[in-house]
């Protein structure tokens, strides 16, 4: 069994300026370390590699987050953690031998003096520093300084080495010597080595994981590779390895895309604005929806007053027809903004659907869960009640081309109805046809017979439900409970031209979603939900799932489940990017776009965690992203570091392609 020696827990690293404003440098920082475990950080110069290093040494501390070693919290300095430093931190008045013997005999107290010698001379030799031995510091070149540094930190064998750029002062045959060394100590004394480096190669020697971060300022976790070289190592035989070329590809793919993102910023220029009077450059907003239950946070902060009272004075809610007339708006400039289902800012960001690409960014999360799977009474009548039973009955009537309906391609109702399929052994391509129907009209397709049955949120399954034409096979608690359903998007260009009525925008509907999360104004919610302007619906027909009992038409008894309906708790409305990449897997998997070979660039740009970030944090509100692995309801658990591999390892899937992408 595996031990967790070493817990990175959402690290945050905030330093105050002269100016008054802050700089954040890491953001989120979350890393479990086993015991005897080797881990490498690498990225760009200012990517906080060095401030991350500093904290887990306990020579800073993060500003949220902690770490702990061993279980215990890690507070200030200690001998059970040594440093090796880029500047060598040697004192000048102590020659080699002397600064070596000042950790051992910190250290080895409890040793005899002969032994505590030995352990000097040992090491002095070591590094090859036998004719140095008693030089002073300024006697002494720069590798060499460094060779005294690693020397005093191997000689008291502590639990955790920290390297920071150890070897980068050294000659290639000192610096290939002292690695080889470093890994042989390593592994004869199970210890602990986390390292910082620039150096692609020597991270793939010595390490069994690869950290990435990506750029600073909010510098966080891009990509974690690991390294599946066995050992003990020789430098030969991991540069013979099978996987070595393609794991320094993949890093330096990483570093590059980190590079032109870097140049990218730096070249974006926003076209002035008219600043109004409460600080805002855009106060009217025309705003989309789709008439749904999960509407509600955006009907909320207009009828509540939260749009207002961040400073978006006018702000006309617009009902949209269909999905593809939401994008169709934000992607011309009709809507400033819309609800828009889970994928959606992907897909028009990488033009899914062979259509010219528009830049969307999504800066929170406005609901999550709240869909089912509605089939047809007849199907229930024929002895369908299960996934295995659907499948039973598409075998038995061959000659019968089952239709189902979902509202988007992108949409979760789409990907989680072909996960669901497809993980009961349903070709959701072959086997039925899906074709995409808007929601309020899934009702009238199915009482027509023209589908047998749909994926779609509340609320209408009930609806089905309630006119006796379906019941529901599953809900999508079922199927992955907490997934990501609908979230805020934007234009790029949009928010770039108006950051801080953004910010504002995000500040209202977080407002709203705790408004609609708080059980007590659900009442009056349904009630405005319910007007013609809105859903213009039965408001009973809304009520199941968002306050009584969920009736899934099956013959059992009503269910109630408290999160059908999430607006607000347990982290819903951060941004996840892990989440957006099981999206961009299912897109990929389903043959809707090609796999771009830079996903990390193409998430950091379309998920705006800086943006979520600020509007939290002026509402006092928890920023940091969400801890639970993605798990669907065949027990598969997805692995955000293979994402590729993640796709190949379903049977049921069409060809894709892995592509780099460029917007």
């Amino acid at each position: 069994m595996t031990t967790i020696f070493v817990e990175v827990d959402h690290v945050d690293r905030i330093f105050d300026l002269p100016d008054g404003n802050q700089y954040i440098a890491l953001k989120n920082i979350e890393l479990k370390i086993q015991q005897g475990e080797f881990v490498s950080l690498i990225g760009h110069s200012g990517c906080g590699k060095s401030t991350l290093l500093n904290i887990i040494a306990g020579l800073d501390r993060a500003s949220v987050g902690g770490v702990t070693l061993e279980g215990r919290e890690v507070r200030e300095p200690g001998p059970d953690r040594m440093v090796v430093f880029q500047n060598y931190s040697l004192l000048p008045w102590l020659n080699v031998r002397e600064n070596i013997g000042l950790a051992v005999d910190e250290v080895y107290k409890d040793k005899s003096k002969g032994d505590r010698k030995g352990i000097i001379e040992h090491h002095i030799d070591l590094v090859g520093l036998r004719n140095a031995a008693n030089k002073l510091p300024h006697q002494l070149s720069g590798g060499m300084k460094q060779r005294v540094s690693i020397a005093r930190a191997l000689a008291i064998r502590p639990k955790l080495l920290l390297l920071d750029e150890p070897f980068g002062a050294l000659d290639a045959l000192t610096r290939g010597g002292l690695q080889e060394q470093l890994m042989k100590i390593c592994n004869e004394n199970n210890l602990t080595c986390v390292m910082v480096t620039h150096d692609v190669d020597e991270a793939l020697l010595l390490s069994d994981r690869i950290v990435m971060l990506t750029n600073g300022p909010e510098a966080h976790i891009g990509q974690i590779l690991e390294v599946p070289v066995p050992r003990p190592r020789k430098r030969l035989e991991v540069v013979n390895h099978p996987s070595y070329y393609g794991l320094r590809n993949e890093i330096i793919y990483f570093l590059n895309q980190q590079k032109l993102a870097k140049k990218r910023a730096a070249t974006k220029q926003s076209a002035p604005v008219i600043i109004s009077r409460n600080g805002l450059e855009k106060v009217n907003l025309d705003i989309g929806f789709i008439p749904l239950t999960d509407a509600a946070p955006l009907i909320v902060a207009k009828e509540k007053g939260f749009f207002a009272e961040f400073g978006l004075e006018e702000i006309t809610l617009s009902r949209e027809t269909s999905w593809k007339e939401v994008a169709k708006g934000v992607g011309t400039g009709r809507l400033d903004a819309a609800q828009m289902v889970a994928g959606m800012p992907l897909a028009l960001t990488l033009g899914a659907g062979d259509k010219t690409p528009v830049p969307v960014v999504c800066s929170m999360v406005l609901s999550r869960n709240g869909n089912a799977i509605t089939l047809s009474k007849k199907l229930q009548e024929q002895g369908v009640h299960s996934l295995a039973d659907f499948k039973n009955a598409l075998q038995a009537d061959e000659n019968h081309n089952h239709v189902l309906g979902v509202v988007h391609p992108a949409s979760m109702q789409n990907l989680l109805m072909r996960y669901w399929l497809a993980a009961g052994g349903i070709d959701p391509d072959e086997d039925v046809s899906l074709t995409v129907i808007p929601p309020p009209q899934m009702v009238a397709a199915l009482k027509s017979g023209t589908i047998d049955g749909y994926c779609v949120g509340g609320p209408w399954n009930t609806h089905a439900v309630n006119d006796e034409i379906g019941f529901v096979a599953a809900t999508d608690l079922e199927i992955w409970s907490g997934h990501p359903e609908k979230v805020l998007g934007v234009r790029e260009d949009w928010a770039e031209k108006y950051p801080k009525t953004h910010v504002a925008l995000v500040k209202a509907l977080l407002s709203a979603c705790e408004y609609c999360d708080d059980l007590r104004n659900r009442e009056e919610i349904v009630e405005i939900l319910s007007r013609p302007e809105y859903l213009g619906i039965n408001s009973e027909l809304i009520r199941p799932g968002f306050i009584d009992a969920y009736d899934k038409g099956d013959g059992q008894e009503a269910e109630f489940l408290p999160t059908y309906n999430q607006f607000f708790v347990n982290k819903t409305n951060y941004p996840d990017r892990t989440e957006m990449l099981w999206i961009l897997t299912q897109l990929a998997r389903w043959g809707m776009i090609s796999f771009p070979k830079n996903w990390v660039d193409i998430i950091e740009r379309v998920s705006r965690t800086d943006v979520f970030g600020e509007a939290a944090r002026e509402l006092g509100i928890l920023d940091i992203g969400r801890d639970a692995p993605i798990w669907l309801f065949d027990g598969k658990v997805f692995n955000p570091s293979e994402p590729i591999e993640y796709i190949r390892s379903f049977e049921i899937k069409r060809q894709f392609s892995v592509e780099e992408v460029f917007i």
